[in-house]
């Protein structure tokens, strides 16, 4: 199952249809609810940019203006529905969101691929610090979990539980790679040291750099072959 290309990648843009999907809000209510709802644990939002989101979606026809309210002196407040083209536009992207992992590119995972400029005995410190703050993080995610729980159904707690188990699996994987790094049991750990201490990229790196195949080459021969 492939994804196709969205008209808008915006991830709040699909909050909003979702909500939408209940009855019709103005964005400030749109806003509000979401926060309420602790989903700006899991997707930014910006009540400025909000705006912005609402109006895109209507100019692609996934909402529209369902009634426009006024109270007194205060200004009138536009409310917005979601129209069939959002539904559908909603239901099938979040569905392949949930059916089709996608390639995403979290900090952590760039600062890792660079970290050799640093010497081990530094990125060890380094990680170590982030370990102890994932932990706090961790105990402190699991302690409000438990008490969620008593008060809500497990159904609204799946991206939380989901956060957490994130948090933990970082932790055990740095854990792990801590260990490797200290009992220099790391494969290339001595090299990374001897490229820290001496400034020379150690024959073994130079010989694989030398010999990882050039991507784009092996991407044409590919497509010749076939």
């Amino acid at each position: 199952m492939a994804t196709k290309r969205r008209k808008l990648g915006n991830p709040l843009a699909l909050a909003v249809m979702v909500l939408l999907m209940e009855k019709p809000m103005h964005p400030y209510e749109i806003a509000q609810t979401l926060r309420r709802r602790g989903k700006d644990t899991t997707t930014k939002i910006n009540y400025g940019s909000l705006y912005t989101v609402v109006q895109n979606l209507e100019k692609h026809g996934f909402v529209e203006v369902a009634d426009v309210q006024r109270q007194g002196n205060r200004p009138e407040r536009t409310l917005y529905g979601i129209t069939d083209d959002g539904r559908e536009e909603a239901l099938e992207w979040l569905s392949d969101l949930l059916a089709v992992p996608a390639r995403e590119y979290p900090i952590f995972e760039t600062a890792l691929s660079l970290m050799g400029v640093i010497h081990p005995d530094e990125v060890t410190r380094l990680l170590e610090e982030r370990l102890a703050s994932l932990e706090v993080q961790a105990a402190s995610a699991r302690g409000g979990l438990m008490k969620l729980y008593e008060t809500l159904p497990r159904i609204f707690l799946v991206e939380t539980e989901y956060q957490l188990h994130m948090v933990e699996a970082q932790a055990e994987w740095i854990r792990g790679f801590l260990r490797e790094v200290k009992e220099d049991t790391l494969d290339g750990v001595e090299q990374w040291r001897t490229f820290q201490e001496t400034g020379e990229v150690p024959p073994e790196f130079a010989e694989l750099e030398d010999a990882r195949p050039d991507e784009k080459r092996t991407k044409r021969e590919s497509g010749r072959e076939k």
